[in-house]
């Protein structure tokens, strides 16, 4: 086979283009790289154009010539932070073509032991985050910010819809500058260049203190281990985490606190700055 360098636009389907034109003409990528990844090669390098009706085609093949759960494999791969992800995911699926859904046995094979390493990482971090994600309630909207190594938030995503249902949120992910929107009845990622969170106003400061001194109150002083906290909680996770964070900046009036999901929206009608009637007090 000829060997050429691919570059893609970056998405799956212009991935499992890749795979198709690899077939058709009987070449051998040295490099599949996406648009915003330069490197110099000795090889030529040639422009995969996405075709949908070529990534179906690739797509079905993966659970009809291997197995479903390589399909799945072959998904979830895509989204990790493996180095050279996309030779990574060429290679299994070579491989996964000639032997079929025997390949998943193949533990220790160098095509198939690096894509389950990746994969089990990524699976490791999508736990640690539905716990870890932590919303501020702004203008009626829960708002997160993240930092994952990985692409999660595909699959973070319909965990806190499961668990939200009737809320509109939004999850910023830092890292591949994209945002999950949702609001009952629909959702979607869209990518997102710069997000800023809006100041706290005095209503969501005070939740945050009491979310503090709640993680403070429940530390058992004798039992101190940093150690044993930052391998249950990694420190990378800390500067998205409320507990971690020190005391929050001056809270806004409420007027100037809303938060709209549209750009350059005009904020919302702000509430009355003292609820009607006596305040109930919480039960003992």
């Amino acid at each position: 086979m000829t060997q050429f360098t691919y570059r893609y636009d970056g998405s799956f389907s212009g991935f499992l283009c890749c795979i198709f034109d690899s077939y058709v003409n009987r070449e051998e990528p040295a490099h599949i790289f996406p648009p915003e990844e330069a490197r110099l090669t000795l090889f030529e390098e040639r422009r995969i154009v996405s075709d949908e009706a070529h990534a179906a085609r690739v797509h079905r093949s993966l659970a009809l010539r291997i197995s479903p759960a390589a399909q799945k494999l072959v998904e979830r791969g895509f989204c990790t932070c493996a180095p050279e992800r996309e030779m990574l995911l060429y290679r299994f699926i070579r491989l996964g073509y000639e032997k079929g859904g025997a390949v998943l046995a193949a533990l220790s094979h160098p095509d198939v032991a690096p894509l389950l390493e990746a994969d089990r990482h990524m699976g490791g971090e999508l736990q640690l985050l539905r716990g870890f994600v932590r919303f501020s309630e702004l203008g009626g909207v829960l708002v997160s910010e993240i930092e994952p190594k990985n692409r999660v938030l595909p699959y973070l995503a319909p965990h806190f819809r499961a668990r939200l249902p009737r809320e509109r949120f939004l999850i910023y992910d830092r890292t591949h500058r994209e945002a999950c929107v949702s609001e009952p009845g629909r959702w979607a990622i869209l990518p997102l260049e710069e997000f800023r969170m809006a100041a706290p106003d005095a209503r969501e400061a005070a939740y945050r203190r009491l979310w503090r001194n709640f993680y403070d109150t429940v530390a058992i002083t004798e039992r101190y281990n940093p150690k044993c906290r930052m391998t249950h909680m990694p420190k990378r996770y800390w500067a998205c985490m409320t507990e971690f964070q020190g005391e929050a900046s001056a809270p806004l009036p409420p007027e100037n606190a809303a938060v709209s999901l549209r750009p350059a929206a005009p904020a919302a009608t702000p509430g009355p700055a003292t609820r009607p009637g006596p305040a109930r007090r919480a039960p003992a």
